[in-house]
């Protein structure tokens, strides 16, 4: 018996990195299979790394992980995560995150999901490119946020500097913006000095900045070396209850614990208290035996191994990764100094590979994934004709090694 959906339900797509997932499970790609290579894939590798302490896999249940825990979180994890942000980025500052500056969530997507309910009537600024599911979680709110799109080209080397923003803020009279540093898919890094610019220029237009920090942990220096550590806009925040500033993060590829679904926000009280208000509607909060095994992934000398780990092992696949495309006739104007993300151009390879769509549907034939760059192109509702060049494509250096080498070879073969 089948049954009637039409006029019920409506046709919802899969969105960018699932798509793609979807569209090879029907080829046989499942995740772990030894015959693919994911160049797609939104996660880092989660087996053991040189260097990084052992994965913790084993935790002794009780009978009170068994029961709801608080939305916002459990004391010992927010404390936790205040901890961790004071001892990077707040050392000798007389204002301190404390665990009422933190609520916890069941990964990102749905603390972002908490964040934007929570989020009044105001013109809301994103950036383009930019991480795909932002898209769908504007225009879920549309009905209340008006979107504001800046487009950032790749001729300014996908970045906006604190003048350039604060010409787009006027101009478009936002309220907040919402961006992810380092940037999903383009790799580009709102550094330090910059990133305190942004900071001052939110807290003297009370603008206030919504700043994803999933990838914080992968920032490379100049010479593609591992950088000496992460960066986060906690560093530049003067007052933590006043600066308008929300700060998102997890343990999902900094600590590269993507299945445990670990995600939080730091910010000021009132808006943490708001956002952790809106769990009680949506999720009703995290399970409690994944936070309590969280707070042992951010014990000082675990977290500190974690990340210079990350960083060299990372780094060395980025100039691996630099490197092919250049053999295969692919662009790299702006090589990435964050994530683990290559954004690359097609443009000079031959028909039809020279399309992103085209490059995908064939790399899946020769068990590659590839993300096309249109994903990224944040459009709630679909408003407007996607400005995204056809050329451009996200390649993820996030497998290990050897599998992503395979995957470079395979591409290569297919060019």
């Amino acid at each position: 018996m089948t049954i009637a959906v039409a006029g019920v339900f409506r046709d919802l797509p899969y969105m960018g990195v699932i798509r793609v997932v979807a569209d090879a499970s029907k080829l046989g790609f499942q995740n772990g299979h030894p015959d693919w290579a994911n160049l797609g894939q939104g996660q880092p590798e989660v087996d053991s790394l040189p260097g990084a302490p052992e994965r913790i896999l084993n935790v002794e249940m009780t009978t009170a992980d068994c029961a709801y825990g608080p939305v916002g979180g459990i004391d010992e994890l927010r404390e936790a995560i205040a901890a961790h942000y004071n001892r990077l980025y707040r050392k000798g500052k007389k204002s301190q995150y404390t665990k009422r500056n933190v609520a916890v969530g069941a990964g990102g997507r749905l603390i972002l999901s908490r964040l934007l309910a929570s989020v009044g009537s105001v013109r809301f600024g994103h950036i383009g490119p930019d991480y795909t599911a932002y898209e769908d979680l504007l225009d879920y709110h549309r009905y209340r946020l008006t979107p504001v799109a800046i487009n950032v080209s790749h001729r300014h080397a996908y970045q906006l500097s604190p003048d350039e923003l604060e010409f787009e803020v006027a101009k478009s009279r936002l309220d907040a913006l919402l961006l992810s540093n380092p940037c999903n898919p383009t790799g580009a890094l709102v550094g330090e000095e910059d990133l305190a610019g942004y900071l001052d220029l939110a807290r003297r237009k009370n603008v206030w900045l919504l700043l994803d920090e999933f990838y914080s942990q992968f920032i490379y220096d100049e010479e593609g070396g591992p950088a000496e550590r992460p960066v986060s806009a906690a560093e530049y925040v003067k007052d933590v209850e006043s600066d308008p500033v929300v700060i998102i993060d997890g343990l999902t590829k900094g600590f590269r614990y993507p299945g445990w679904r670990v995600g939080w926000i730091v910010g000021p009280t009132e808006v943490v208290e708001n956002v952790a208000r809106a769990a009680s509607a949506i999720d009703g909060g995290a399970p409690v035996i994944l936070q309590r095994l969280a707070t042992r992934a951010l014990r000082p000398a675990v977290a500190d191994s974690e990340g210079m780990a990350v960083r060299a092992a990372f780094s060395k696949k980025r100039l691996l990764m630099l490197e092919a495309p250049k053999k295969m006739g692919l662009q790299v104007p702006y090589p990435s100094l964050g994530t683990f993300y290559l954004w690359a151009s097609l443009e000079h390879l031959q028909r039809p590979l020279n399309d992103a769509q085209a490059f995908y549907e064939n790399g899946l034939k020769h068990r590659v994934m590839t993300v096309p760059g249109r994903h990224f192109d944040v459009n709630p509702g679909a408003v407007r004709e996607s400005w995204i060049g056809s050329s451009w494509m996200r390649f993820s250096f996030g497998p290990p090694e050897q599998n992503m080498c395979a995957g470079l070879d395979r591409l290569a073969h297919m060019i």
